[in-house]
């Protein structure tokens, strides 16, 4: 083997001390963070879970930190509007998205062009919890169990309709796989986000969908729907006495949307660890855990890392993307 020559010993020092210096300037970077306002992108309309979240989130840091953390909503096309504004963003740290498994994964095999790739453009930061819904049913059809609602949907010309925030979205899976299961008829109706989507429910110009637990409890209490069951195996601790779907007609039923906060790809990586540990510690703080499960309707979860994250999300696509060509829903949007 050739030795170095002399102009190559002279510049490994200068080459050394180079890439100690941009690992100074990096690190000194995720310590003066966040030293301005950060903007935390709610890819929906408000009121929705993303907002929820990112609310919660952003006023936690924002009280570590001492600098304002904004919520943003930009809402459009099953969160796709929103998450290619975040996407396109300078990676700096200062914009951050709560995302869903739609955003993340379900996006991806329900559109024909999606202009985001999740493990390309994004890069995780933490999960923060599983989110279980609950069937909601309006109230003023005679529908009172599962075996209620398959007579109904079988006698009703064209099936039952039923809402989602869009399409992708945790309501509209929860209704297909309902669906297969069950074996009937039921006709999607997408909106433009939660609230929309439970104006029509509560009015009865749609049959029956899910929702998370916190938007379901107002109308339930009103008397306008009924919460029939929740969608995962286990029941929640919010709506205790809900049972869940699997229990009540619909064995082997579980299903549960999970949810990010995410940053654009090449955003600094010691920003990503810092924002990762400090965040991980506010999620197991009591008054979290408690807002999630008695106010939120959310299963708590120990946030793997953000490598690990991405992984996980890989195989997030894979398995739903299954469920949505079993679906025959592959490409349709």
């Amino acid at each position: 083997m050739t030795p170095p020559s002399l102009g190559q010993r002279a510049r490994r020092p200068i080459w050394a001390f180079i890439g100690l210096v941009l690992f100074a300037a990096s690190d000194g970077r995720a310590q003066d963070y966040p030293n301005r306002t950060v903007t935390i992108v709610a890819p929906s309309a408000p009121g929705g879970m993303y907002s929820i979240l990112a609310r919660l989130i952003g006023n936690k840091l924002e009280r570590l930190y001492g600098q304002s953390f904004v919520v943003e909503n930009r809402p459009g096309a099953s969160s796709i509007t929103g998450a290619v504004s975040v996407a396109r963003a300078a990676p700096d740290g200062y914009t951050l998205m709560t995302a869903a498994s739609t955003t993340m994964a379900t996006n991806v095999s329900l559109h024909k062009s999606l202009p985001y790739d999740p493990l390309i453009d994004f890069i995780p930061i933490v999960q923060i919890a599983r989110s279980p819904e609950v069937l909601l049913i309006n109230a003023a059809l005679p529908v009172h169990s599962i075996e209620d609602l398959v007579k109904l949907a079988r006698s009703t010309g064209g099936g039952l309709s039923f809402g989602s925030a869009g399409p992708g979205t945790g309501q509209h899976l929860n209704g297909e796989l309902f669906k297969m299961m069950l074996g009937i008829p039921l006709q999607h109706i997408p909106y433009k986000g939660m609230q929309p989507a439970l104006n029509d429910l509560a009015g009865g110009h749609i049959a029956m969908m899910t929702s998370p637990i916190p938007l379901a409890l107002p109308l339930a209490h009103s008397g306008k729907v009924r919460m029939l069951g929740v969608t995962t195996k286990e029941r929640v601790g919010a709506i205790p006495d809900v049972p869940p779907l699997a229990e009540i007609g619909v064995p082997g039923y579980d299903a549960a949307s999970w949810w990010m906060l995410v940053a654009p790809a090449k955003t600094p990586r010691p920003i990503i660890d810092k924002l990762h540990a400090d965040l991980r510690v506010i999620l197991r703080e009591a008054d979290v855990h408690e807002e999630f499960i008695q106010r939120q309707g959310l299963i708590p979860v120990d946030s793997a890392a953000p490598d690990e994250l991405r992984t996980f999300v890989a195989a997030e696509i894979a398995r739903l993307g299954e469920i949505v060509r079993k679906a025959g829903l592959a490409g349709t949007e």
